[in-house]
């Protein structure tokens, strides 16, 4: 009688180590590069929700024929908004917003926690002129 062999043999583990070990090579730094990817990802998703922000905000102020410097009350906003020129003062364009989880904001500008360099991984808010929109400027040099 003959038994059957069970199990692999060392030649078969040291080919399965070894195709393991290169896949791990080429993984783990494409793996190890998303982090900043996600950073940069989350301030530029935290800029298109202050331009909506305003723009809603323009909106409402448009829709309600308030004055240019007249504040608007957002549904869901902590407080009325502050408006200059018809958009959001730069220190309540927070308030403008739900969820800034991760930011720290500081007169119209917010920079994301744990960035290699806070203030070049940042969203700033500068109010609008006169007859003009405000800038909101994207800066995810140093995420």
């Amino acid at each position: 009688m003959n038994k059957a062999s069970k199990g692999f043999t060392l030649i078969e583990l040291v080919v399965v180590i070894t195709i393991l070990g290169i896949l791990a090579a080429f993984a783990i730094p494409r793996f190890a590069g998303l982090e900043r990817e996600a950073r940069i990802a989350t301030v530029q998703g935290l800029a298109g929700s202050v331009r909506s922000a305003a723009t809603l905000a323009h909106s409402l102020s448009l829709a309600q024929g308030l004055a240019p410097d007249a504040s608007v009350t957002m549904e869901g906003a902590p407080a009325p908004i502050t408006m200059a020129n018809r958009y959001p003062e730069a220190a309540a364009i927070i308030n403008t917003l739900v969820d800034t989880t991760g930011f720290t904001f500081a007169a119209g500008v917010f920079t994301k926690d744990g960035a290699e360099d806070p203030d070049e991984c940042s969203v700033t808010y500068l109010e609008a002129p006169a007859n003009g929109a405000p800038t909101i400027t994207v800066d995810v040099d140093l995420c």
